[in-house]
């Protein structure tokens, strides 16, 4: 994986973007990673092209849950969703983490702090259990920095770049 390029953000925003990267190279079978806002806006991906195509959504064609990290983003923030929803129903507390085996894969959906979550798509023959521990590694390294501030700086990180701005 080619690490994304992290030039002029924060140096709590290049870690973040560090702990991802080191999270898809170290653990087997993980083909994605998004850490999603609480509002479903994609913050972080694992592939510097995944992050362009989030970009560029709005011009592009649909190409299904492959092709962007903007359609990982939704597909976490919408099982995130239903997650809340169901154990706010059931009454049972916060959701800690919701794992789908599928027959070609498996997603990993794990909330991370403020409502923002952490979303992994993995291959059919990962270890759930790894990836699972290694998500929460990641997660216990990443709450507490992923503030407001940092939130909003990951989101304008993915925006296209406008003639006047700042940043």
């Amino acid at each position: 994986m080619t690490a994304p390029s992290t030039f002029g953000l924060s140096s709590e925003a290049r870690n973040l973007h560090w702990l991802l990267t080191n999270l898809v190279e170290e653990v087997p079978g993980i083909q994605s990673v998004a850490v999603v806002s609480s509002d479903g806006l994609l913050l972080l991906s694992s592939d510097p092209g995944r992050n362009d195509a989030a970009r560029q959504s709005l011009e592009a064609k649909p190409t299904g849950p492959r092709g962007s990290a903007a359609d990982l983003a939704t597909i976490v923030s919408g099982i995130g969703s239903l997650t809340i929803g169901a154990a706010k129903l059931m009454e049972f507390g916060g959701v800690k983490h919701t794992m789908v085996a599928m027959d070609e894969g498996s997603l990993f959906v794990m909330s991370i702090s403020d409502g923002s979550l952490l979303g992994v798509h993995g291959s059919a023959d990962c270890d759930m259990n790894v990836v699972a521990y290694h998500m929460a590694l990641f997660v216990g390294r990443a709450g507490h920095v992923l503030t407001p501030e940092l939130r909003t700086e990951l989101r304008k990180s993915l925006e296209p770049e406008t003639t006047g701005s700042s940043r």
